[in-house]
């Protein structure tokens, strides 16, 4: 079952559980799972951390975290951004490797038509102001959508940036009284392929044309081989990240292929 939200649940964070106690709680995790599987970490996340959910942009590498939940919990929420400028191809599938993978609680978050239609009415903010574009149609869908949840999982991993090196399982969400939970953080690229080919798992269609790194449709370019995975984002701008990771309190994305 997919469940179509416009992005209207009130803004904010989960039961808000005080900063030192969701430290603790972060540290008492990393200390008991650190050194187990992506697969443990994730039934921790689902059965430790409180009302949980996964972050996908069913994008070129999300299938191994959504191959994960469906194994553990068909159930668990799955929250999926429709930015209304998808690819046609990352839409189609969505919808495919849900129903493949049994996934029955998978939300499509939007932003709300009235938020469209006093920022974006015509459809061109990403043309002369991306930054502004993504915070409309990505951030605010997100931090609402969020709002009542403990922790998210995310796909962030420690090869993907200097700032990961160090990356734990779980994390602190400064700001937000959540925890992030983060089980390929010490996962390789190969790691990721490995995995996708064992279980035989789908493969974005766009990946073979090009995209190791998708995004939305106007601002997202093929790469040349060997090229940096994230070249084609943005091609031709300074910018470079969407916005969906916070950092103290605000939103901040860090260059990872969610």
């Amino acid at each position: 079952m997919t469940l179509h939200l416009a992005g209207n649940t009130p803004a904010g964070g989960s039961a808000g559980a005080a900063p030192a106690a969701l430290a603790e709680q972060a540290a008492a995790l990393n200390a008991r799972w650190r050194h187990h599987s992506a697969t443990d970490v994730m039934h921790a996340a689902l059965a430790e951390v409180g009302k949980v959910a996964l972050v996908s942009s069913f994008g070129a590498e999300s299938v191994v975290l959504l191959h994960m939940a469906a194994v553990i919990d068909r159930a668990t929420p799955v929250l999926f951004i429709d930015t209304e400028m998808l690819f046609t191809e990352t839409l189609v599938y969505q919808t495919e490797v849900s129903e493949r993978l049994g996934l029955t609680n998978v939300r499509i978050i939007r932003a709300t038509p009235g938020d469209i239609a006093r920022t974006d009415p015509d459809g061109t903010l990403h043309r002369h102001d991306p930054d502004a574009c993504c915070a409309l149609r990505k951030t605010r869908p997100l931090l609402r959508a969020l709002a009542g949840f403990d922790g998210w999982i995310t796909g962030r991993k420690r090869f993907q940036s200097g700032t990961r090196a160090t990356l734990d399982f779980f994390e602190v969400e400064e700001g937000t009284g959540r925890l992030k939970i983060n089980p390929l953080a010490h996962w390789a690229p190969e790691d990721v392929q490995t995995y996708i080919e064992e279980n035989r798992l789908p493969r974005h269609p766009l990946v073979s044309r090009g995209y190791p790194s998708i995004g939305c449709a106007p601002c997202t370019a093929p790469v040349a081989p060997g090229d940096d995975p994230r070249a084609g984002r943005w091609r031709g701008r300074e910018k470079t990240e969407c916005g969906i990771h916070m950092v103290n309190g605000k939103f901040m994305r860090i260059g990872e292929n969610q």
